[in-house]
């Protein structure tokens, strides 16, 4: 991940979109309706979450309304079926995150759609750590704790996820702990907090930026977090990689995406647009009080990180040994 991050941040000087040429100034009058953005996660998501601050701020800049629509399934596929089939004129766009756009290929034999043929990058938003939760009053302190207890109790942990990259995050402690899983699905962060803190699940592997609330709350508790540091907004909670687990380290991430066919002007219209929303204060701020990372690469870059990150995912399945379903 530290060498997919050098690159993209490198490659942020770069041109928005390096097909745009003398036909950006056609773009004429666009937007001149509202603009509807797809996210493939259900309400209360950090993806969801995020992508409704931006819309807002985009609304402002571009004067015309911005709406956000929730349609989860089918590991993003149900969201990005939507883009396919919508006009390619730039007024849909797609929350697009890891798990549809890097993970999905490696672990599905097939998939509707294809993560670089289909859809092209606009901007994008934020990377962020994923959570290993349980809930507050949990009687496990630590994933060893959680361990123990399966073992000594002969029975499985059961993990709640909402997608292919938490899944697989959880799949790859599995590998490196020798902790049997029984993977219990949800289409929503809200969902999986909700059976979490209910005690109708052992552990939530989700996004921290949304479920921070419930951990500052006391409702929800993180054991451990994925990424190569600690977060900032809970400094007491350690990395995977100080827990013992070598190299490990994963992310997610969202972007907004458009119809490939969506004309070079008028991705260079948005693109310019959301280049403008992400280096203010107020997104700055607000990513840091979510406990986010900015992510604000333009198309080009945008493009090869995904690339870059692909890769990184079709190593960790590998060496999680995860079979294509």
């Amino acid at each position: 991940m530290r060498a997919s991050r050098r690159t993209a941040l490198a490659l942020l000087a770069a041109p928005l979109w390096t097909r745009v040429g003398p036909a950006a100034a056609q773009a004429g009058d666009f937007p001149n309706r509202p603009i509807r953005i797809i996210v493939p996660f259900a309400n209360g998501s950090g993806a969801d979450s995020n992508t409704r601050y931006h819309a807002e701020e985009l609304s402002k800049l571009l004067g015309q309304p911005v709406i956000v629509e929730n349609r989860p399934g089918g590991n993003g596929a149900v969201a990005i079926g939507v883009i396919k089939q919508s006009p390619a004129d730039g007024y849909t766009m797609i929350t697009a995150s890891n798990s549809p756009m890097s993970v999905n290929p490696h672990v599905f034999k097939s998939l509707p759609y294809d993560p670089v043929n289909d859809m092209r990058p606009v901007a994008g938003l934020f990377r962020g750590l994923m959570g290993f939760m349980v809930a507050g009053d949990s009687r496990y302190k630590s994933l060893q704790d959680l361990l123990d207890a399966s073992r000594r109790e002969q029975r499985k942990i059961s993990v709640g996820t909402y997608s292919q990259g938490y899944q697989l995050a959880a799949a790859w402690w599995s590998t490196l702990s020798g902790a049997e899983l029984n993977y219990v699905p949800y289409k929503g962060l809200s969902q999986a907090m909700t059976d979490l803190i209910g005690g109708q699940i052992d552990l939530a592997v989700v996004d921290l930026g949304g479920a921070l609330p419930l951990a500052k709350d006391g409702k929800a508790r993180a054991l451990a977090v994925s990424g190569d540091s600690r977060s900032p907004e809970l400094p007491d909670v350690p990395t995977m990689q100080q827990l013992g687990y070598k190299d490990f380290a994963t992310y997610t991430w969202c972007a907004f995406y458009l119809n490939a066919a969506t004309p070079d002007d008028v991705v260079a219209k948005l693109a310019d647009a959301m280049q403008k929303v992400l280096n203010t204060p107020a997104a700055r701020e607000y990513a840091v009080r979510n406990s986010w990372e900015q992510m604000p690469l333009a198309p080009a870059p945008m493009r090869e990180f995904q690339r870059e990150d692909s890769e990184r995912y079709r190593k960790i399945v590998e060496a999680a040994r995860i079979e294509k379903q």
